[in-house]
């Protein structure tokens, strides 16, 4: 009788990660497509479908993917019944980007460029200036901000062609550097309640002929890291943010136009040993490693000087059926982080990039105690993180 033949598994091809969509549907084309459609000079609409409106309001809900509307018609029913609207009337969605991460989408919608060139490749990335690891949503330790993303904003931008420009957010985010770096330009407003920040967004769009007007809503994200996207938390957030949503769409001011976006998805990850690989417990993933990068499935790995190729070739064996694992040229080559990288972008990429593919994360329970803990994650280029909603109201 014949013996079996045993195969080493074989990593997951680079070629297979989905790609987003730079310069054609990502979130990084949204903005400049409204500008471009106010006659903003220098602004390109990359997002054919979108027909211009001479006053555009973007209500960014943070962790909203386009699988959790579409699997949440009963606590979502205004969100569900504008599907269809998705993306000029396509009833397809955005992509993020990658990572699919707060500081990395943000910065892309208000730049209107991709990772690559606005610098903030992930959640927390080293900084080779310093060699430290830098958080990019609570921008600690501090560096300068206009110096780690100098490009101009598009509300910048808009403001200085003469549309009128407001975001209107939290007050906790006026003076933060990411609003700093992705946001600012025109007049930021502060509410605390969701009802007051819908309110004052549609009498902002309706305060001068060309308008562009941002507005936030976190806890949807909030609730889904603590409780998970499968919890009465979470649908109870859908519920409120969906009535946040009709209530703005409701107060249109004519010749206006409402976009309902995210910055990405979000999966519920199980707490056991399979699912979640404690990479401070793991000696082989450890090797050779001097800093760990990003967050649980969207990983930026950093060599000690000269074991670069072996962190790469010992990731692979390891994560290789579960991650897509790069080299950072590799990652790039392949688009990753946009069309090009910025020279001053470069070295904040990891050595070794690691996107999941399977329902798993790299944990950290040492050095990243906090974020080990949450439930719902999101990061990488899978479908339930990576798409995103573009509804549409019009008036």
């Amino acid at each position: 009788m014949a013996q079996p033949v045993w195969h080493d598994p074989e990593p997951l091809a680079l070629s297979t990660a989905p790609l987003p969509q730079y310069g054609s549907g990502s979130l990084a084309d949204l903005l400049p497509t409204l500008a471009a459609g106010m006659g903003v000079p220098g602004m390109e609409a990359s997002i054919a479908e979108l027909a211009p409106a001479d006053r555009n309001c973007v209500f960014l809900i943070d962790g909203l993917g386009w699988e959790q509307i579409k699997a949440h018609p009963d606590e979502a029913p205004y969100l569900h019944s504008l599907l269809p609207t998705s993306r000029g009337n396509t009833g397809r969605p955005l992509t993020a980007g990658f990572p699919a991460t707060t500081a990395t989408s943000l910065a892309s919608v208000g730049t209107g460029l991709p990772p690559g060139a606005h610098g903030l490749t992930g959640y927390t990335t080293r900084n080779p200036a310093t060699g430290e690891l830098m958080n990019q949503l609570r921008w600690k330790p501090w560096t300068d901000p206009h110096a780690w993303q100098p490009y101009p904003t598009v509300f910048e931008l808009a403001d200085a062609a003469g549309v009128h420009t407001a975001q209107v957010s939290s007050p906790d985010f006026r003076h933060t550097p990411l609003t700093k770096v992705a946001l600012s330009g025109g007049t930021f407003h502060g509410r605390l309640t969701g009802e007051d920040r819908m309110d004052l967004a549609a009498i902002q769009l309706g305060a001068a002929d060309r308008s562009l007007v941002y507005t936030y809503y976190s806890e949807v994200d909030g609730r889904g890291h603590r409780f998970g996207v499968d919890s009465d938390d979470w649908r109870g957030q859908l519920m409120y943010v969906d009535r946040l949503v009709q209530r703005l769409a409701d107060q249109l001011p004519p010749r206006s136009a409402l976009y309902v976006t995210a910055d990405h998805g979000m999966i519920d990850i199980p707490f056991d040993e399979e699912s979640r690989i404690d990479f401070d417990e793991d000696w082989e993933l450890g090797a050779g490693v001097a800093l760990l990068g990003g967050e649980g499935r969207a990983r930026h790995v950093y060599a000690v000087p000269g074991a670069a190729a072996d962190v790469l070739t010992v990731w692979r064996e390891v994560l290789g059926e579960q991650f897509w694992v790069a080299s950072r040229d590799e990652a790039i080559a392949a688009g990753w982080f946009g069309p090009a990288v910025d020279e001053r972008v470069y070295g904040r990429i990891g050595d070794v990039v690691a996107a999941a593919h399977a329902d798993v994360v790299i944990t950290a329970s040492r050095r990243e105690p906090h974020e080990s803990q949450m439930v719902g994650m999101h990061g990488s280029m899978t479908p339930v993180e990576q798409l995103v909603p573009l509804l549409e109201v019009r008036s």
